[in-house]
């Protein structure tokens, strides 16, 4: 949830609904930031409970503000969008779903994954894609799975992205290639900071600009059920 994260959602819900509106509009929205300082802290003590907590009082000022729906304008934090969901009246538009409905229009039966540590490691993700959408997710290897986030988090987070670190991302996807994957999910925030989808070895899917064409769907009226969403 740093600031670099919540400014990329901010940019690509503004640009999705001048697109589809024309004019002069943008996203009528409300933004809740937290200091990515203190949940970087939690999660890497593993207090997820108190993530959520925070979460929640986020969430449940975004619902009073009048939201029609939630987002976590991160990947990691939807390790706890289930706990989140349940703590709010309004829906919460769960970031792996529009990734899911993608990857399953596309074709794509075995996919790599790329994220934080919690993101490749704790399942809420990949999982999520396998239960709901029959998507095999491959991951890399724990070494791998390390050094990539220690440059989201040392780096990418901090908005500064390396050359040296731009040939990891390269060459964990041609890893994951080799492995089998048809494709690769780019589920973090920060990770098109390093390497544009098109640079990718494989056909690569960008969850963040997903997810944000998602809300302004919803928003709009032409995508799927809030409701459908999440509470699964």
């Amino acid at each position: 949830m740093s600031w670099e994260s919540s400014a990329l959602y901010y940019r690509l819900i503004n640009e999705a609904a001048h697109r589809r509106l024309g004019g002069h509009h943008n996203a009528r929205s409300l933004m809740f930031t937290l200091d990515f300082d203190e949940l970087n802290d939690l999660a890497a003590r593993g207090e997820w409970e108190r993530v959520a907590e925070v979460i929640i009082t986020a969430a449940r000022h975004i619902e009073a503000g009048g939201a029609a729906f939630a987002m976590l304008t991160a990947v990691t934090a939807h390790y706890v969008a289930d706990k989140v969901a349940a703590a709010i009246r309004i829906p919460l538009l769960h970031i792996a779903d529009p990734a899911g409905r993608t990857l399953q229009a596309a074709g794509h039966k075995r996919v790599g994954l790329l994220g934080t540590r919690y993101t490749m490691e704790l399942g809420f993700f990949g999982e999520r894609l396998e239960r709901q959408f029959g998507i095999e997710v491959l991951v890399p290897p724990e070494d791998e799975r390390t050094a990539l986030h220690r440059i989201i988090i040392d780096e990418l987070t901090l908005g500064v992205a390396k050359p040296e670190s731009r040939a990891v991302l390269l060459h964990l996807a041609k890893g994951l290639q080799a492995r089998g994957a048809g494709a690769v999910v780019s589920a973090c925030t920060e990770l098109p900071l390093l390497l544009a989808m098109e640079d990718y070895p494989v056909p690569a899917y960008d969850v963040v600009k997903l997810h944000a064409e998602a809300a302004v769907d919803l928003a709009l009226g032409g995508g799927p059920s809030a409701s459908q969403e999440d509470r699964g």
